[in-house]
């Protein structure tokens, strides 16, 4: 089995991986000077901040997983060119992500204090617990208005790349994110006549550019129904197949599932590393913001690999020894990459911390816990592309096993222990924790290469 693909091949890749790349990159670019504006307030702005955005973060990985998951069908239907297919499931990401919206709009209203709490039990440090606890409560309050053209953003973006226009949705993102970044800069520091609204500024400048994103890619796609024919007749009705709801249920409810599970594992390893000290709540806010500026390469390599080998899926041209090689050579790439990407991470992580105004423990710490994810880049590139593989032929009760079962039943528990019992070092700690995804990277390989995933879901009974 060949590792090196054809040029034909990367350059199919390429075509989906690079705008998807460019939209997070400018997206996670702008996310850290905006993190850094804000940490420019101070440590206790910053932390609280972090603590709202690490809940938006479960929010944000259910509506990514809900629209994934019925995108699944959409990138197959997209492959056979049935837009009648794509249509329906355009439909069903509409109506399921703005229920979410409203679900979790009630969820931050009523409970958001009470979860916020969650991350302020530990020593306070340098921090101040009642005015990080009130940074967060005025964030929170004012970034529940971007939860419903989120919601819409992703249905249009996510149907339009699974499409094949991958070009439109990076636009409106480089859009956004620039319109952010001044927003920012005008409304948290109170220049050119605005007043100084320090983080309420922040999350007002956030709310604006998910307008102005989910605007642009709406009117896009429907004032180009040539390049989008699955426009036409989109809301005559809510009509679906009652086959393809039921297929869809069936194999996307475990993608948001495990997008539930596994972004809210996320969030409680967060909140058990900060009962080692708010000080680490503030640290690790630097290094991830930091951190996912490069981890764009893999997040895209992820996405991409579910487009490809969906749409291979759908066209049913490819057997399949050709479609697992494919598969594989996705992989490759994504890891080979990632180790450059790792690298420079590595390289780069003594000197972003110097530019937020607190402590020299929290610079410390920043810079220890970017060069453990440095170090751990092509595992979390490896075990990434192996998730999507196996989601894009709709092996979804596979998937939930192999990512959300395996943080709450090995790293959390493993943490929890750590935590309280071990004596290490926080760095010491995180380490551990993330070396235990080789064990997953081991799961994945075996799952990949018996080639179980590789399943049309195109075929469904309708009248249209």
């Amino acid at each position: 089995m060949r590792l090196i693909g054809t040029r034909d091949f990367y350059k199919k890749i390429m075509k989906v991986a690079v705008p998807i790349m460019i939209q997070n990159g400018i997206t996670n670019f702008v996310s850290m000077l905006d993190n850094i504006m804000v940490g420019r307030v101070g440590t206790d702005a910053m932390s609280g901040v972090s603590i709202v955005n690490q809940l938006f973060f479960v929010y944000v990985l259910c509506l990514f997983g809900a629209t994934a998951g019925i995108g699944i069908f959409t990138a197959q239907f997209s492959g056979k060119g049935d837009n009648e297919g794509v249509k329906y499931t355009m439909r069903i990401k509409l109506v399921v992500s703005l229920v979410l919206a409203l679900i979790w709009i009630a969820v931050f209203v009523f409970f958001g204090q009470e979860l916020i709490r969650l991350w302020l039990q530990g020593e306070s440090g340098s921090g101040n617990i009642e005015n990080t606890l009130l940074s967060a409560r005025r964030y929170m309050l004012v970034s529940l208005f971007q939860i419903p053209p989120m919601a819409l953003s992703m249905s249009y973006a996510g149907t339009l790349r699974e499409s094949g226009e991958t070009i439109l949705p990076m636009k409106a993102g480089v859009a956004a994110v620039i319109l952010n970044l001044i927003g920012n800069y005008v409304l948290i520091y109170g220049k050119f006549g605005a007043p100084a609204l320090g983080v309420v500024g922040a999350a007002l400048a956030t709310v604006i550019s998910r307008f102005v994103e989910a605007f642009i890619e709406i009117y896009w796609t429907h004032t180009h129904v040539r390049r989008n024919p699955f426009v036409t007749g989109l809301y005559e009705s809510l009509f679906v197949p009652a086959d393809l709801v039921k297929n869809i249920a069936l194999k996307s409810s475990p993608v948001l599932l495990n997008e539930f599970l596994w972004s809210g594992g996320m969030t409680m390893l967060n909140q058990q590393y900060s009962l080692m000290g708010l000080e680490v709540v503030a640290a690790l806010n630097i290094s991830s913001t930091v951190s996912n500026v490069f981890n764009i390469v893999f997040i895209a390599m992820g996405e991409s690999t579910a487009i490809i080998l969906g749409q291979e899926l759908g066209m049913k041209k490819n057997d399949k020894a050709v479609i697992l090689e494919k598969a594989h050579q996705l992989t490759f790439f994504s890891v080979s990459v990632c180790i450059l990407s790792g690298a420079a991470l590595f390289a780069v992580s003594p000197y972003f911390p110097m530019i937020y105004n607190t402590s020299d423990t929290i610079r410390a710490l920043a810079t220890g816990f970017m060069r453990i994810s440095a170090v751990f880049m092509p595992i979390y590139a490896y075990e990434n592309t192996t998730y999507f593989t196996l989601r894009s032929g709709g092996r979804t009760w596979i998937t939930f096993l192999f990512d959300s079962a395996f943080i709450w039943v090995v790293s959390i528990p493993a943490l929890y222990v750590l935590v309280r019992f071990s004596g290490l070092t926080i760095l010491q700690v995180f380490a551990c924790v993330q070396l235990m995804d080789i064990i997953k990277c081991c799961i994945g390989f075996i799952m990949v290469r018996k080639g179980i995933w590789i399943n049309d879901l195109t075929e469904y009974v309708s009248d249209h």
